[in-house]
This record gives structure tokens, sequence and C-alpha cells, in this order.
């Protein structure tokens, strides 16, 4: 008999961005399933109708996509299964594993006050737990505002086997009769993941350690109903790298954001895998790579802390290791405007791609192509457009004119061979060159500006500047 196909899937809240903590859940869950050849899902957690937004489900699915880490099938969306959610918890009150309570919220939290006041857990008392239908004018309870609870154990001890925290024990006499169904009949959080998980399939729930006591509650919920309960695995939180929370000082935004500051989606998932999880001491790996060696066992229990720096070393080196053709097209989508001189940045992308550490990177180095004559020079450049530097740069335009090889290393050795015939040093001339072809220290090797502008420009450029 094979073992049965291991499913996973992320569920959001469509209450804000894709921030990196829930981009690394959704790698986790993919990396699983792709290593064991199943399925990964998504679920959108929308049964909080007041505060999901479209624009927020926009921005999970665009961050989702651009990630790479697209869904096996159809995005479900929670709020679609109301129905089915009701119905499981009709059955449980049917079964006399939940029952009704009209207790209002004020009392509710007039019992959690007294609790805290006795030093005890703030929970419900269970007012209600034993109630008969008489108790509820013998079952005319119609016109009665109540909500259904989950009966859930009061004593002994609800144990999650955590396949990253090891065996979790909770103590049942500190949770209290949770809400299934609201006084509206909507159903809540905590019944609808269990119903979906069932529902979908779902052989691991992978999410961050904030939802481990849920685990016990949600197991508490599998058993009543004589289902299956998923192999829990609780992976800690993410830390900024001073060990404080994540938060937007450190980093905190949503995913999109990292594209649109030039990092690579493949490098956001190698940075995003080792927060948390490692394979030995690699550092810099493919998604082939994530795939064959990505096991639970190896997710530590310590918070994973936020480097940008780190990320940005990741994302140099998988610049370095990408397709230059495929790297034209990140660069070309980060700035349209260079497509007109694409043939040139795809020339230099070998060199282009070693000095960058984002795309941001290569798009600044390629902006002198696009500008327009004569081109705008930085103040802190003007200088070395002067008396002594004015003349030489006449001079060299004079020799390049006659030069038929364009090439890189042709260029470069007629204007080395006029350096040493004057005496001059290159360290010290360059910056007249770069202000008089780039306009800002920003740019690639002066050689290459010269075989990336092209004959023409260059001697358009030089003369705009010797007058």
């Amino acid at each position: 008999m094979s073992d049965p196909q291991v499913i996973t899937r992320f569920a959001p809240s469509p209450t804000g961005f894709l921030h990196i903590g829930g981009a690394r859940t959704a790698l986790f869950n993919w990396a699983f399933a792709r290593h064991f050849g199943g399925k990964f899902l998504l679920r959108i957690e929308d049964t909080d109708r007041a505060r999901s937004t479209q624009e927020a489900i926009d921005a999970i699915l665009s961050g989702m996509d651009w990630l790479g880490l697209n869904a096996d099938d159809a995005p479900v969306f929670q709020h679609a299964n109301a129905d089915r959610h009701i119905s499981v918890a009709e059955q449980l009150l049917q079964d006399g594993k939940a029952y009704k309570c009209t207790c209002t919220a004020e009392e509710v939290d007039a019992m959690r006050e007294k609790a805290r006041a006795e030093n005890r857990t703030p929970r419900y008392d269970g007012t209600c737990r034993d109630k008969t239908a008489a108790d509820f004018n013998e079952g005319d309870d119609e016109g009665d505002d109540y909500v259904i609870r989950f009966k859930a154990p009061q004593s002994g001890e609800t144990i999650i086997a955590d396949a990253i925290q090891g065996d979790v024990t909770f103590a049942n006499d500190q949770f209290d009769d949770l809400i299934l169904l609201r006084s509206n009949g909507s159903p809540t959080y905590m019944l609808s993941v269990v119903v979906d998980d069932h529902d979908m399939g779902v052989t691991h729930v992978i999410r961050g350690d904030d939802h481990l006591t849920n685990a016990g509650r949600q197991a508490q919920i599998y058993a009543a109903l004589g289902w299956d309960i998923p192999q829990f695995a609780h992976m800690s939180l993410i830390h900024g790298s001073d060990g404080a929370k994540l938060s937007k000082r450190h980093g905190a935004l949503g995913i999109e954001a990292y594209r649109d500051m030039g990092y690579l989606p493949q490098a956001m998932r190698n940075y995003l895998a080792r927060l948390g999880w490692s394979h030995g001491d690699e550092e810099i790996f493919t998604d082939v790579q994530l795939i064959e060696w990505f096991s639970l066992d190896a997710v530590g229990k310590a918070p994973a802390r936020f480097d940008t720096e780190k990320l940005d070393f990741v994302n140099a080196q998988h610049l370095n290791m990408s397709d230059d053709e495929a790297l034209l097209g990140d660069v070309l989508a980060l700035d349209p405007e260079l497509a007109a001189h694409q043939a040139q940045v795809l020339r230099a992308m070998g060199k282009l791609k070693e000095r960058a550490t984002r795309l941001g990177d290569i798009v600044a180095d390629c902006a002198f192509l696009k500008a327009k004559r004569p081109i705008t020079i930085d103040e802190k450049l003007l200088k070395h457009l002067n008396d002594d530097n004015l003349p030489h740069l006449a001079a060299l335009r004079a020799q390049l004119q006659t030069l038929e090889d364009w090439s890189t290393e042709a260029v470069e050795a007629l204007i080395k061979g006029y350096m040493e015939a004057e005496g001059l040093k290159m360290g010290k001339f360059a910056p007249a060159f770069r202000a008089a072809l780039v306009g800002s220290s920003q740019s690639p090797g002066i050689f290459e500006v010269f075989s990336l502008l092209g004959r023409d420009e260059v001697l358009a450029r030089l003369a705009d500047q010797i007058g």
C-alpha cells in the first residue's frame, strides 16, 4: 500500500500585503510538497468579510506569482465554504459535542475578569454547557441570540506531535469552550480552518508558531469529528537583525517591494529558505537543490533573523548565476526605456552583473545609454573638464576618429598608448572621460563605456564638451 500523497497549503488572511513571514511560510509549504511530489494549495482565509479586501487578495496572488510559488489548484476562498462549515457545527451540536450559549459578551467579559481576580486562566466558565431544552424555554429559543460553542474536554491533556517543536502538551482545563458559530450564524476561523483542511485533504500544516495554541484547539475539533489530524509543524517567527520582533524598520515590507527594489525571485527563495532551515553549510543553492534537500527536521526552533545585507549578498550571487538573456528581461521590466539599447546591455551583461548587488545597479550602470545630448554632468565631475584635460580629450578624439576597429581592446590600446606618450595616468584622467561620456560616476568600466556607446556617439559626446 503506497503512502498517501503529501498535500500542504498556504492560508493567508487578505487583510494586508504578503509580508516576509508569510512568504517564507508559503515557501516551506511549497518546497515540502515538491520534495515529496505532492500538492501545494492556496487558501484565502477571508471569513472576516469586514477586513478582507480585494486589494489585499490581489497583492497576495501577485506576490506569490512573482515568487514563483504557484499553487497546483485554483485558490480556495474560505468564505465560499460557509454552508459546509455551518453544517459541521450543526452536526457537532446534534452529536452533543457542541451547545448553544446565550451568554452576552458583557457576561463573558465579567467571567474572565473574575477569573483574573482569582488568579485563574481567564475563560468562559461553561454557564450554558449543560443546559437542557427546558432551560431554553422548552426549546423555544428562536428569538434568543445565541452562539454555538464547542464542548471541549475539561480534563486531561491534548498533545501535539509537532514535526518542528516536538511533543507539545496542553492542559485541557486551560482551554475554554470556543465559539464555532457566531450569533449571526457565521462560522469562526477556528472551525473553518479545520473543516477546510480536512476537505482539501491537507496532510501537513506548516505555519508560524504563533498558531501553536490554535493547533491544540483544532486537534480537539478533529477528534470530536472523528477525522485524522494532520501533521502539524510550527516554525519560529522571523526577527530583525537586532533580535527584536520584525518590523518595517527591519524590512518587514510587502514582498512586491523587494521585487521593486531589484531582488530576483530565485534569490528571495534562496534567502527565505535559509531563514530557519539549513542544509549543512550551503548558503547559495538552486530551486532544484532546495526541493531535493528540504525537510522539516532541518528547520530550527530558534527565531530566524532577517538581514538585508545577507539578502544583498545572496542576490548578488544569483545575479552572477543568471542567464544573460533572462537577466536582460528582468532589467527591461525594471526600466522599459532601456529596450532601445537592449543589444548593448546584453553585450555588456557579463560584466554588468559581476559588479551588481541588485537589478537596480545594472539599470543605473546603463542609464548613460539613454542620456540625450548634450548630456547633463554631475557638478562633482565638472571640475575634470578643465583647461588641463580638455586639450587631451580633443587630441584623443582626433585619434579615435581614425580608428576603424572599435573593439574594447582596440580602444583601450589606443588610449593607453596616448596616456603613456603624454605621461598621463589613467586613474587621474579617467574621470574626464566619465564626465564627458557618462555625466556621472555610475557606469561600467570606462573602456566598456566606449564599446557600449559606439563610435559615433562617443565622438559626438566628446565634441559636445570640447567645443
